[in-house]
C-alpha cells in the first residue's frame, strides 16, 4: 500500500458541498447519491495517486476496470466526512465491475462494504502505511516482518477487510513478479543497468505509475530506494 499525499481541498464543488457537512447517516448516503460533480473529482483523486488503485495498486484503467471514490471512513460512521477531501481516494472496481467477479474476487472499498474499525485500520493516507505490508513472490500479501503484536494485527485485519489476498489480485501480483525477476535474470545475464530497469516501472511517466508500485519498490529493494531518491522523492 503506497502513501497517498492529499494535493489541496479537491474541486470547487465538492468544497461548497462541505461547506454544510451532513449530519445523520441517512443525510450522508442521500446527499452524496445527489452529488452531480463525481466525475471531476474522481478525475482530481487519481492525479494525486498517479493512476493507482488506493488499495490495491492496480491500474484499474489497463485491467478494463473503473474506479469508484471511496471513503475511507465510511461516511455511515462519519457523516460528517462525506465531503471532506482527506477522507476521499480513488478505488478500483466501479459498481458495474461487481456483476463481472466472484463474491471471492471482489477487493478495495467494495469489499470493505461499511465496516471499519478506526483503531485497527492501517489507512493509505497513513504516511507509514506501506511499512506494515509484504508482497512475496506467490502474490500474496502478508504482514512484514518485524512489526509489533498490535501493528500485526492492524496488517492483518486491514488486508482481510480490504481482500487484498482476492485470487485475483494474487494471480496479477505473482504475474508481475514473474514479469520482473525474468528481466531481473537478463539485465544481470547482459551485464546491464539494474537501476535503469527498477526506474522503468517506479518513475511516473505523464503523472502516471506502472501497477503495483509497492510489489515493485520491494522487490528492487535498495536500488529502488536510489532511483527514487534520484529520480522522484516525493514518492518515498
Amino acid at each position: 500500500m503506497r502513501a497517498i499525499r492529499k494535493r489541496g481541498q479537491g474541486t470547487h464543488d465538492l468544497q461548497v458541498a462541505d461547506a454544510r457537512p451532513p449530519t445523520t447517516p441517512h443525510d450522508a448516503k442521500t446527499r452524496w447519491s445527489s452529488f452531480g460533480h463525481k466525475a471531476e473529482l474522481q478525475k482530481c483523486l487519481l492525479s494525486e495517486q498517479y493512476m493507482l488503485c488506493a488499495y490495491s495498486e492496480i491500474r484499474a484503467d489497463q485491467q478494463g476496470f473503473g474506479y469508484h471514490i471511496e471513503h475511507v471512513k465510511p461516511k455511515s460512521q462519519f457523516p460528517a466526512d462525506t465531503f471532506l477531501y482527506s477522507n476521499l481516494v480513488a478505488s478500483a472496481l466501479s459498481s458495474d465491475d461487481l456483476k463481472s467477479l466472484l463474491d471471492k474476487e471482489v477487493f478495495g472499498g467494495h469489499a470493505k462494504h461499511n465496516e471499519y474499525d478506526s483503531q485497527r485500520f492501517v489507512s493509505c493516507l497513513d504516511p507509514e502505511c506501506s511499512r506494515f505490508f509484504a508482497y512475496l513472490s506467490d502474490g500474496r500479501v502478508e504482514p512484514a516482518n518485524g512489526l509489533s503484536v498490535d501493528d500485526y494485527d492492524r496488517a492483518l485485519y486491514t488486508r482481510d477487510l480490504l481482500n487484498l489476498n482476492s485470487p485475483f489480485l494474487v494471480n496479477r501480483r505473482r504475474r508481475w513478479w514473474d514479469e520482473l525477476d525474468a528481466l531481473l535474470q537478463q539485465h544481470l545475464d547482459e551485464d546491464q543497468s539494474l537501476y535503469h530497469l527498477a526506474a522503468v516501472d517506479l518513475l511516473p511517466i505523464n503523472g502516471q505509475l506502472s501497477q503495483f508500485f509497492t510489489t515493485t519498490r520491494q522487490f528492487f529493494g535498495p536500488v529502488a530506494e536510489q532511483v527514487l531518491q534520484d529520480g522522484a522523492p516525493e514518492l518515498l
